[in-house]
């Protein structure tokens, strides 16, 4: 099977502190796999270096043979790659079918068309869209409410689904499953597995060992900014 992701001889450095320290691993498409570590081994650092968010110093990202090296976030987004965030990005004073609706302004190539997720145009598409993400992500009872007044775990499942409407081919998710109980987290991993199926790579920074057991199949371990393990 061939690799979604290239990850090949990385360096960060913040000033005098190298934080990440000539990491090299791939990701097969179709496979779901973590970054696991503890705080402060760089995982989140290589998210937004995945992302576009920080420059590479050295070395080389790879994204379905196509390399991104230099390439700005929005583009990587366009090329299948989209991510959620260690702490909830949604917009609370909108609405669930609102906030999922966001993640599809990257498809907009016209100024009518950047508006038009905003719900300003009737027989909104962009709309339709949201709402059928959200019934197969299970959340369908969701579509008017505010995001702020729902419980977390929904929101952070919100998240995922906002993500997944700019139809990645790999979606990056930073820390899915921190401050969710048990059965949040059962639902998150129902989700994540679903959208594995239907062919989207997952890459997954988490602490939670029992979530990345029960939906990973490979690791990538980290310390210090190296990579230690790998299988």
């Amino acid at each position: 099977m061939s690799d979604v992701l290239e990850f090949s001889s990385v360096d960060k450095s913040f000033g005098g502190l190298k934080v990440i320290d000539d990491v090299s691993f791939n990701i097969e498409i179709g496979s779901r796999s973590a970054l696991i570590g503890p705080n402060g081994a760089g995982k989140t650092t290589i998210f937004n270096l995945l992302s576009g968010i920080y420059e590479v110093d050295n070395g080389k990202i790879t994204l379905d043979n196509i390399d991104i090296t230099a390439i700005p976030p929005r583009k990587r987004v366009d090329l299948g790659m989209s991510r959620s965030f260690q702490n909830i990005r949604l917009m609370p004073h909108l609405s669930t079918v609102e906030n999922v609706m966001l993640g599809q302004h990257h498809l907009a190539d016209t100024f009518k068309e950047m508006f038009s997720p905003l719900g300003f145009f009737s027989e909104n598409p962009w709309a339709k869209k949201a709402e059928k993400a959200l019934v197969d992500a299970g959340l369908e009872t969701f579509p008017g409410q505010v995001v702020s007044e729902l419980p977390y775990g929904i929101q952070k499942r919100i998240e995922v689904v906002r993500a997944l409407v700019s139809n990645p081919k790999l979606l990056l998710l930073d820390e899915p499953a921190a401050g969710l109980n048990a059965v949040e987290t059962k639902e998150l991993q129902k989700l994540l597995e679903k959208v594995s199926n239907s062919g989207t790579t997952l890459l997954v920074v988490e602490h939670d060992m029992n979530f990345v057991r029960n939906l990973c199949q490979n690791v990538v371990v980290l310390n210090f900014g190296k990579k230690i393990f790998e299988g």
